[in-house]
Parts: C-alpha cells; sequence; structure tokens
C-alpha cells in the first residue's frame, strides 16, 4: 500500500475514535485500516483529499467490496468507519459536506449505546473528591458533560467567553462549526463557579512553557496548556473506575445519558435535537428506542400483570 498522504488525516481519526468515542485501541486501528482502504481506492481514482470525495465514490467503493465476496458484517463495519470519519472530518471543518451521509450498507439491527441510571450518574459525578484544583476542574467537566450532553471535542474547544454563567448557557461550535447554546442546571452552575474562582486560576499560573494553549480555554490541565481530547477522556475513565462502574463509560455515554434522561423526564425530541446539534430528527430518535425499552423494564417490574 501507498503511504497515505497526510492529508486524509487519518492519524486524526485514530485519536479521535480512541479519545472522544472511547473506542479500543485495536478497534481504532482497525477503523483506521479500513480507511487507509478507501484511500486507496480514492488516490486509483486520482481523488487525492476527503473534500474532493462525492457519495458515487462511496457508493463505487461499497459496490467493489461486494463485488469481491467480502462478508456483510465485514462491509458494514468499513461503512461504518467511513461514516464515523467523514462526520469526524465534518466536525473538524475540514469539510463542507459529508459525501457518506446517504450511504446504506448491508442491513443489521440497531445497536443502542450504553446509558447510565440516575443512581450511576450520581456516583460517577461524586468520585472527583478534595479541593484541589484538579478535583475542582474534573467536577465541573463532568456536570458539565452531564447537563448539556455536549461531545468531548466541544467540550476541550470551549473558551471562557462561551459561558454565560448569569444565565446558564454555554455557547457551543458543533460538526460544521455550527453554533448552539445548550442551558445548564444549578448543580453544574455550582462546581463551575467553584472551578472558575479557585481551581481555574490555580492551573493558569501553571502555564509558563505552554504558550501554546492560550489564556482563555475553559478547561486547562496539569501544566494550564489547554485539556485535550485525550486528557477529557482519560478524566472520565478514571473517576469511572473510582466509582466502580460496572458499565463501560466513554465521553458518549455522558451524551447518550444526558438524552435518554430528558426524554425519560417528559422532554420534547425537537427540544433534545436541538440541545445535541443534530441536523436530522432521526439522528435523535435512537433515543426514543432507549426511552421504550426503560419502559418495557419499568412494566415488567412493577406491572402485577407483566
Amino acid at each position: 500500500m501507498e503511504e497515505t498522504p497526510q492529508r486524509f488525516y487519518l492519524e486524526g481519526f485514530e485519536d479521535y475514535l480512541r479519545f472522544e468515542r472511547g473506542l479500543s485501541s485495536a478497534t481504532a486501528a482497525a477503523y483506521t485500516a479500513d480507511l487507509a482502504q478507501l484511500v486507496d481506492f480514492l488516490q486509483e481514482r486520482r481523488l487525492d483529499s476527503p473534500s474532493a470525495v462525492q457519495p458515487s465514490d462511496l457508493r463505487e467503493f461499497v459496490y467493489s467490496l461486494k463485488s469481491t465476496g467480502r462478508a456483510a458484517s465485514s462491509i458494514r463495519r468499513k461503512v461504518s468507519a467511513l461514516r464515523s470519519y467523514f462526520g469526524f472530518l465534518q466536525a473538524e471543518s475540514i469539510i463542507d459536506a459529508d459525501p457518506s451521509e446517504l450511504l446504506e450498507g448491508p442491513k443489521a439491527g440497531r445497536h443502542l449505546p450504553t446509558v447510565l441510571s440516575a443512581a450511576e450518574v450520581d456516583r460517577l459525578l461524586a468520585s472527583p473528591e478534595g479541593s484541589d484544583p484538579l478535583a475542582q476542574r474534573d467536577r465541573a467537566m463532568l456536570e458539565l458533560m452531564y447537563a448539556t450532553g455536549i461531545r468531548i471535542s466541544e467540550v476541550v474547544s470551549l473558551r471562557m467567553r462561551d459561558l454565560e454563567v448569569d444565565e446558564r448557557l454555554v455557547r457551543v461550535r458543533g460538526k460544521g462549526s455550527k453554533e448552539r447554546i445548550v442551558p445548564f442546571g444549578y448543580p453544574a452552575l455550582g462546581v463551575i463557579s467553584d472551578y472558575l474562582e479557585r481551581g481555574r486560576p490555580e492551573l493558569a499560573r501553571s502555564r509558563k512553557g505552554h504558550p501554546q494553549s492560550g489564556p482563555g480555554a475553559l478547561f486547562l490541565g496539569r501544566r494550564g496548556g489547554s485539556l485535550t481530547r485525550k486528557g477529557a477522556w482519560q478524566i472520565i475513565k478514571r473517576h469511572a473506575v473510582r466509582a466502580g462502574l460496572q458499565k463501560r463509560v466513554t465521553p458518549h455515554t455522558l451524551r447518550h445519558t444526558f438524552a435518554t434522561h430528558l426524554l425519560q423526564g417528559g422532554a420534547d425530541i425537537a427540544a433534545v435535537q436541538e440541545m445535541l446539534g443534530h441536523a436530522d430528527i432521526s439522528t435523535t430518535q435512537i433515543y426514543t428506542h432507549l426511552d421504550r425499552r426503560y419502559l418495557s423494564e419499568v412494566h415488567r417490574k412493577h406491572h402485577p400483570r407483566a
């Protein structure tokens, strides 16, 4: 295989899979290998950047996989990989439109994401103990993620100016650089205010030697630089272990939990769509499946004739 050009951003995509999606190193590497196969296919057609890719190119790629006798499960994984890839590129503003949006692969059953119960959320949010700056930062970050459902890439991109503390609002720049306003509650306000008053100034004083961070980042690392996607993922993973959660908790788990808990509480799906930043309401509808499953479990457990 020819060396994959840097302009296809496969290294950044693999980091995204590991530190935002929370996939294992092996799974992320497998997805990236699938994308390297796509890149070879595109280069044979003299397409040398993702912005040049059209939906017809991706359909031809899938047809080529089918013609070689690939198993349906293998093709599904590759289609899933390239959808994730182009979603990543659009979120990073590398491409304007997603050419994989209407791409279809072999049908499979819908996978429902992991969701935490209210009690499990309480345990996770209570995990960061102490009054040191890092504990204050971790509490603020976890509370904000559960309170708003924002993606981990959006969390680490937040600037101080994006917070409207008095109104309990945060301005989020999501996929395709689209901006949305998301509210948060008083519990998040309390820990965020504590972090802004005490924790963040302490971390900012450690910024010496890290000029690349800029002074405006909301969440800072141990040395005062902007918190990275990898660093934020490690915080979530560490506190999930400390909280004794048996489920596999990733950054997306908090997002899924946010949406599901809203719907369980009676929220309108269109409002949830707006807060999540989904362009299409069909993406949000997976959470109605989760909600129906929850209702079925409640009925089975508590109804005398279930």
